[in-house]
């Protein structure tokens, strides 16, 4: 296959997938507008993922060769991406929102209780073969084989599982389950997630083995995967801890620029464009979330305990108290910034001298 063909065929692809993605957020407001109807749980990472990896995959193909797997990867990963999140939503309004309004929302629903395995399969083998289509070593073979088996068993049995689809459909049944069989949606995308864990721990030997431009290549995913797991901590974990719903939306923002991020940070680093400038990124992410913490630990102890002065003790106004923490933190910024930045430069140092390619640009080889 020519690379003029392959990348007719991704970039087709990729316009196909943000159509079915712009159909799906259509689908999703109106699904959201109707009082009672159940919204689709994962449209956050299902809009930005079919975003992301379509559009990469389809660059990544065109610039490197067409045989090379890394790029269609991305393409099919991102394309089942916006198919589930089509068909949920086609489902949730054909049966939920406006019932026999539109046609096959059985069957949009029946899709979707078995696409998520091979989405989850496919996306595990593109975290082993990540960033240069090739496995870490021979000894994870087992493990392909192994993933190949559980997907194509938890496709079957999620296809044929009776029941609620208890994985992002909410009241919606499987329309095609058989009684009398278990209902394994659960335990399946638990046994997926497991995998796709296993093989994302296949970067973390690659980054302890290896050296030079592969190395940087694995900080940029490493890099993306951190700020998508912090913001998924502020959207989910944080808010149930608290018993806070409302704090949801304060980690909406950090988790969609997280998710977006990690295909365009394999992107970058599988083209090898401006590759170490991820030691700079990494270096100011450190130091400037540091210094936010500290100082806004520092703001509410001096706050509180000038609140306690002002206000308990001289029975005044706790306003003066305020401004002058600000005043003390606005003080304080330079100097604890340069503090912390001379901490975190002898764990993540911003440049590497010596490294080739710090300011490389694109290259397909």
């Amino acid at each position: 296959m020519s690379t003029r063909t392959a990348a007719l065929i991704t970039w087709s692809m990729c316009a196909l997938s943000l159509a079915l993605t712009a159909f799906s957020l259509l689908l999703l407001t109106l699904n959201v507008l109707e009082p009672g109807v159940h919204v689709f749980e994962h449209w956050i990472e299902n809009t930005a993922s079919a975003i992301g990896f379509s559009t990469v995959g389809a660059v990544v193909v065109s610039r490197r060769h067409p045989r090379d797997p890394i790029g269609w990867l991305f393409c099919v990963v991102g394309f089942l991406f916006a198919v589930v999140h089509f068909v949920a939503e086609y489902a949730i309004y054909a049966l939920l929102t406006e019932p026999g309004s539109l046609p096959a929302g059985e069957a949009a629903a029946w899709v979707y209780s078995w696409l998520f395995a091979p989405q989850l399969g496919l996306g595990g083998l593109l975290l082993l073969l990540y960033p240069n289509g090739r496995l870490p070593s021979a000894r994870w073979r087992w493990f392909v084989r192994f993933s190949v088996l559980a997907t194509s068993v938890t496709t079957l049995m999620a296809a044929v599982s009776p029941g609620q689809i208890d994985i992002g459909l909410g009241p919606i049944r499987n329309p095609l389950g058989i009684e009398g069989l278990p209902n394994v949606y659960k335990l399946a995308e638990a046994l997926l997630l497991s995998m796709v864990l296993v093989a994302g721990s296949a970067q973390v030997l690659r980054l302890r083995r290896t050296r030079g431009v592969e190395r940087q290549q694995i900080k940029w995913f490493a890099y993306a995967v951190t700020a998508t797991a912090i913001g998924g901590l502020l959207r989910y974990v944080i808010p149930v801890a608290l018993g806070a719903p409302w704090l949801q939306w304060v980690g909406f923002v950090p988790l969609v620029v997280g998710v977006v991020s990690i295909p365009i940070a394999m992107g970058i680093a599988i083209l090898k464009y401006r590759l170490y400038e991820i030691d700079i990124i990494i270096n100011r992410t450190v130091v400037y979330g540091a210094v936010t913490v500290v100082l806004a630990g520092l703001y509410q102890a001096i706050d509180e305990a000038l609140h306690y002065l002002l206000v308990t003790l001289t029975h005044l106004h706790s306003l003066p108290g305020s401004i002058i923490a600000a005043l003390a933190i606005a003080a304080l910024f330079h100097p604890v910034k340069h503090r912390i930045q001379d901490l975190v430069d002898g764990y993540f140092p911003s440049e590497e001298s010596g490294m080739p390619g710090h300011s490389e640009e694109a290259n397909p080889s």
